[in-house]
């Protein structure tokens, strides 16, 4: 395998952590929203956050500043599994259907994206859905991180730790089919513009509209799959489209979006860190 081919492996997994540790508080607070207000749920059915900020403080007064990073040892674990073969994969299915950066299109783009999304998500649910239910535990969490995973194994079998292995599939070819080309076409208008060449501040601007594009299209997914993973036991859902169309009726269509901003918010930041970190990475002669 040559320079070439290994670099965006190994640069897009260092980038993925980085960005990871210094979001993943917001992460947390878009999870707890995004659980509560579950009619069939007795565990979830409060309304215990009103919005960001409010979970954020509430958080910190009732479990203390630790509970914002419930859950980040599988979060990172994720990151380097999911992020290294994301970025892997999407550069080497781009340079399979277009030889030379000069002839990428949108559509090669986005292919690239969707699949590579797929991939890479497939392989690494198992530490999603544990990420999840730790984060949805906050302060009572039992044991570590390998306790927790074995927990769900012995409860719940390999299909517990693959629960919602098809919505967060598709909700990773949204992102990583929207988040990516975007980003891709974004830069290289601004730089052909002539306004701004190849520079962080190029880099800054196309991760922030790539970070929203993302967050538009995979909130209502994001929001189904995060109630999928945190199910136990009896299923409150029968499938993706019965939990969509449950938490429509019973809460309404705004439903999909909770967590929206926090999602934004965490996506935006997560995307800035992670191209310019990985940008700086792809500068270095190795």
């Amino acid at each position: 395998m040559s320079n070439a081919n290994w670099k965006p492996f190994i640069f897009g997994g260092l980038a993925s952590v980085t960005a990871e540790c210094g979001t993943f508080p917001i992460d947390l607070t878009k999870t707890r929203l995004q659980v509560q207000g579950q009619v069939g749920d007795s565990k979830y059915r409060e309304i215990r956050y009103r919005g960001m900020l409010h979970a954020f403080r509430r958080i910190c007064r009732e479990e203390g500043l630790r509970a914002l990073y419930s859950g980040i040892a599988p979060a990172m674990l994720r990151q380097a599994s999911y992020g290294t073969i994301k970025i892997g994969t999407y550069q080497s299915f781009k340079r399979l259907l277009a030889e030379n950066p000069e002839d990428e299109t949108l559509l090669t783009n986005v292919l690239s994206g969707v699949l590579s999304g797929v991939i890479s998500s497939s392989i690494a649910n198992p530490t999603d859905v544990l990420k999840i239910r730790m984060q949805a535990q906050g302060s009572v969490i039992q044991g570590s991180m390998m306790g927790n995973f074995l927990n769900i194994y012995q409860q719940e079998g390999t299909r517990g730790l693959w629960k919602g292995v098809s919505l967060t599939a598709q909700r990773a070819a949204i992102v990583v089919g929207v988040e990516l080309p975007v980003y891709d076409v974004t830069k290289k208008h601004l730089i052909l513009s002539g306004h701004m060449g190849d520079t962080v501040a190029t880099h800054f601007l196309s991760s922030f509209v790539c970070g929203l594009a993302g967050a538009l299209a995979s909130n209502p997914v994001d929001v189904v799959r995060t109630r999928m993973m945190n199910q136990r036991g009896g299923a409150l859902y029968q499938g993706t489209l019965d939990c969509l169309l449950q938490t429509w009726r019973s809460e309404g269509f705004m439903a999909l979006y909770k967590g929206f901003f926090p999602n934004w918010l965490r996506l935006g930041p997560w995307n800035i860190i992670f191209f310019i970190t990985y940008e700086q990475l792809k500068k270095i002669d190795v």
